[in-house]
């Protein structure tokens, strides 16, 4: 009894541990991430044209090197030590955004060290799956509170950010940053579990093993639910960089609006990440996604057509449902067509975001200067319909029984 007691004690601490480091992570990144146009405009004092290429390489980077040290990490080492390395990669970054102002420093050092830290939050989720699996928890149900902590991070992250840099300046927010990689590596360090990858006990013969370890570009299931997943994401990121002008410039309504509509979804994406993965077992991922899809498409017809205050506030509803389950389910997803390799399946998810904003600050630039701003919403609905077909072609025969193996 007293045994069986102290195992839950260690087992809450453990998620515990999860759920902080993932919110501190998290912060650390909606503290550098929403400020850093602003830094290189006003503290590095270089143009808009050198600022667009620091957003390019910086992404590019990222890609690169968060995908090889998930590589790295599905092959060999602890996980742990991963993150740990990452979270002092994430310091360094920090520091010489805190005290530098040379555009070659920040995009040479302060990108390479940026691109290391990336994988940080991947690898969370990448070792969050195998404890999961390991202790036999609800894997959906664990993931999403934990995946909550990140759009929680987001939603107190950037108005924090602001006030930091506005009233005690930029090296202030960077230590500060820095402060909280230093935390997340003493969680890491102390409480997180070290964890074996790459179990293979949930195959029932050498083809099912060999499958699962075949190349990423050799798996149509894979490849399909990447496409579906960049064409969704680039849709959402047309829209939030594009919607605060549109409100203001075409709809002219209240300067104060496009912040309520992000502030309203953002509240609302939290319950829907965790209802969602309490519903995994009865509706399915791929239900869930389509379910999802729908939602983005009823979304974006309705930004279309929508002109009022009212309207928009209410369409908030299915933007968080089209982003909420996403967001949640599609980390999972991923892992269970790689089951053998979570960081690279955790990465992929990531990466696909990534990819995502380059493609759509690139569209949404040149489309609203040339066709004007109503054209984005066409074009994001068209490519949340070609998510949609993307998605229909992702079969995976196995995943509910893997999953009933996982929940039960």
């Amino acid at each position: 009894m007293v045994h069986e007691t102290s195992f839950r004690q260690k087992q809450s601490t453990i998620f515990f541990a999860f759920l902080v480091t993932t919110f501190i992570v998290g912060i650390a990144g909606a503290l550098q991430s929403p400020t850093l146009s602003r830094f290189l405009t006003f503290e590095v004092n270089v143009d808009s044209r050198l600022v667009g290429l620091f957003f390019s390489i910086n992404a590019l980077a990222s890609i690169v090197g968060s995908f090889l040290l998930a590589k790295y990490s599905d092959q060999k080492g602890d996980r742990r030590y991963i993150v740990i390395f990452c979270c002092l990669m994430g310091i360094a970054n920090s520091v010489i955004f805190a005290f530098s102002r040379h555009y070659l420093v920040l995009i040479t050092l302060g990108v390479l060290f940026a691109a290391l830290s990336s994988a940080a939050m991947p690898q969370i989720f990448a070792l969050a799956r195998e404890y999961a699996v390991k202790t036999g928890r609800n894997v959906v149900a664990f993931n999403s509170l934990i995946r909550a902590q990140l759009s929680l991070a987001w939603v107190f992250g950037p108005p924090i950010s602001f006030g930091l840099a506005v009233k005690f300046g930029f090296t202030v927010m960077y230590l500060t940053a820095m402060s909280m990689f230093i935390v997340a590596m003493l969680f890491v360090a102390i409480f997180l579990p070290s964890v074996a990858k790459n179990p293979t006990s949930q195959f029932n013969s050498a083809t099912e093993l060999q499958a699962a370890n075949q190349p990423i570009w050799k798996n149509r299931n894979v490849l399909c639910l990447l496409l579906s997943t960049v064409f969704m994401w680039t849709a959402n990121m047309m829209y939030i960089i594009d919607m605060p002008i549109y409100v203001d410039v075409v709809l002219h309504l209240s300067d104060s609006l496009p912040g309520m509509l992000m502030g309203l979804a953002a509240g609302i994406e939290i319950p829907v990440m965790i209802i969602a993965g309490y519903l995994v077992p009865y509706l399915d991922k791929r239900n869930l996604f389509f379910i999802a899809i729908i939602c983005g498409l009823i979304f974006y017809i309705g930004m279309i057509f929508c002109t009022d205050k009212s309207a928009l506030l209410a369409l908030q509803l299915f933007n968080a449902l089209f982003i909420g389950i996403v967001a949640n389910i599609g980390i999972i997803y991923f892992q269970d067509l790689l089951p053998t390799q979570m960081g690279v399946a955790s990465t992929l998810f990531n990466n696909g975001v990534i990819f995502s904003i380059i493609i759509a600050g690139m569209l949404q630039g040149f489309v609203s200067e040339a066709y004007g701003h109503e054209v984005i919403y066409w074009i994001a609905l068209v490519m949340v319909a070609i998510s949609l077909l993307f998605c229909a072609l992702v079969k995976d025969a196995n995943s509910k029984a893997a999953e009933r193996r996982v929940i039960s």
